[in-house]
């Protein structure tokens, strides 16, 4: 009897323990996760990070634009050097060209010169007065007898004469009719080398055609002409003042 009644008070545990057992399978079990709160603190935390990423990107940006600048900058510093070398280079160039043709020029004024000046120490000199004939002779005649006149601008004679005034006069006593003015008595004639002069050539100086000054070759390296206002008519030899060229009208 006792072991029947121990069998089921057993039994009646068994079943009432699978029972707990099911019940408890068949709930879910359930977790809550608390999230932290967002304090003021956090808030401001959060926003300083925010502003100084912003900055730092900011400054990134800044900086290469800083540097994009320079680099064009430097470019173009390179660039004007080099068109300033360029152009020094050329204006060198220049300078050294102009000093060569000045040189030259002295050069040729001096050769001139010193051509002009010989025929007036050689007295067998082929463009000597004596060999002058005819009308070349009596134009010189002219001219040479006008030397101590006065020099007076536009005058023609026969107490005074500017430069071109004299050589009209002169070569109007053989009835050659010249132009009035010095530049186009520059070019009234034959142009003839200065180192080949004849008594009765017509001397000028500055260009063919733009003449300032004309006179005549009397022979012997000398010639007359109507200088200015402080010297009146004078002769002189070529070395005094050496023409720029000669025009033959006889």
């Amino acid at each position: 009897m006792r072991a029947g009644v121990a069998g089921g008070v057993l039994g009646t545990m068994a079943v009432a323990g699978a029972s707990a057992s099911s019940a408890n399978a068949a709930e879910p079990v359930t977790q809550t996760l608390e999230l932290p709160t967002l304090t003021a603190d956090l808030a401001a935390q959060i926003a300083q990070s925010a502003d100084a990423t912003q900055q730092t990107a900011a400054n990134y940006q800044l900086q290469a634009e800083r540097d994009a600048a320079a680099a064009k900058a430097a470019k173009q510093a390179k660039a004007d050097l080099a068109e300033a070398k360029k152009k020094a280079a050329a204006e060198k160039k220049a300078a050294e060209e102009a000093a060569r043709k000045q040189a030259a020029e002295r050069a040729s004024r001096s050769t001139q010169r010193t051509t002009l000046a010989a025929p007036a120490s050689s007295s067998s000199s082929s463009t000597s007065t004596s060999t002058a004939t005819g009308s070349a002779a009596a134009v010189i005649s002219f001219v040479k007898a006008q030397v101590g006149k006065a020099y007076v601008s536009g005058a023609t004679g026969p107490s005074a004469y500017d430069c071109s005034g004299l050589v009209q006069t002169a070569f109007k006593q053989v009835g050659i009719s010249l132009p009035r003015v010095s530049q186009d008595q520059s070019t009234a004639g034959t142009q003839v080398s200065l180192s080949n002069l004849q008594p009765g050539d017509i001397l000028y100086w500055g260009s063919a055609g733009s003449a300032y000054h004309v006179a005549v070759y009397v022979g012997d390296g000398m010639f007359v002409g109507a200088q200015n206002p402080s010297s009146g008519v004078v002769e002189r030899p070529l070395s005094y003042d050496p023409p720029t060229g000669a025009v033959r009208v006889l």
